[in-house]
């Protein structure tokens, strides 16, 4: 089944001929990035948004994937923390970073000749709510992973079985998924909450985010690792680093962390949509 879904997105992409990848260094649009360039060559160039929501670690790494696929690589400009509407942070924020990152692209492709640009969104993607989707479909970009139907795991599994050394790297969604809808988005907040990151990281914890709400950090480890990190973790010396990075407080999410958190507080009319014009804010 994973070689007929592998088979079915190189077909997607022989057809285009010629396409841009909104490729952001995650496992999903890399493995876009790695298979368009496997049927297209240099007719398929992946692009990278530069943003204050994107932590310079996660865009070096992104630049070091693009060369050993050997995919050609862009990186543009990206000004979404201009956009009040994004910065207030609405329920529907990633609708406008999202138009932002492709009214950005459209442009660049068209000038440059691709007649397409496709994104990483996969299968299960669709059933979570994502108002960034439907700004990327506004805007004519496809989907080819949610085209054939592949999903998270099958993304993995793909990617495994293609030889990509990164297959099972973290999920890293942009920074300013940190913060509970509401609280306004600013680029000194977005630096603490990479900085603290980067630091437990650097300690070995991979799967993680730090959630932050007002001054106070909340860590998010897989649940199976959170014994262990109380037990093995210098915490004075944990809480003194996000201090230095500019929070007040450090607390430990018990439950763990859970892809999509955040999105509890909405209503299942909303968490089941990805369409923004139910929750447009002006």
């Amino acid at each position: 089944m994973l070689e007929q879904k592998l088979e079915q997105l190189k077909n997607i992409f022989a057809e285009m001929e010629r396409t841009i990848i909104a490729y952001s260094g995650g496992i999903d649009s890399t493995l876009v990035a790695k298979v368009a360039y496997d049927v297209l060559g240099d007719r398929a160039l992946a692009v990278t948004a530069e943003s204050a929501s994107l932590l310079p670690e996660d865009l070096e790494d992104a630049k070091i994937q693009a060369l050993e696929i050997g995919i050609p690589h862009q990186v543009i400009q990206t000004h979404e923390m201009e956009n009040s509407n994004y910065t207030a942070n609405p329920v529907n924020r990633c609708y406008f970073c999202k138009s932002e990152l492709h009214d950005t692209l459209k442009p660049l492709a068209l000038s440059l000749g691709y007649p397409y640009v496709v994104d990483g969104v996969n299968a299960d993607d669709l059933r979570d709510y994502r108002p960034g989707i439907q700004a990327a479909k506004e805007r004519g970009a496809r989907s080819p992973l949610a085209e054939v139907g592949i999903t998270k795991l099958e993304v993995r599994e793909i990617s495994k079985f293609l030889g990509l050394p990164w297959w099972d790297k973290p999920a890293q969604p942009c920074l300013s998924s940190r913060f509970p809808y509401g609280e306004e988005i600013t680029i000194a907040k977005l630096q603490r909450v990479g900085r603290a990151e980067l630091h437990l990281r650097k300690l070995g914890w991979k799967n993680l985010r730090v959630r932050s709400t007002g001054d106070t950090a909340k860590i998010e480890l897989a649940p199976e690792q959170i014994k262990e990190f109380v037990l093995t973790t210098d915490l004075p010396q944990l809480v003194t680093a996000f201090q230095e990075f500019g929070f007040i407080y450090v607390t430990l999410d018990l439950e763990g962390y859970r892809s999509g958190k955040l999105n509890q507080v909405l209503s299942p009319e909303i968490r089941n949509s990805n369409t923004p014009s139910q929750v447009m804010m002006s």
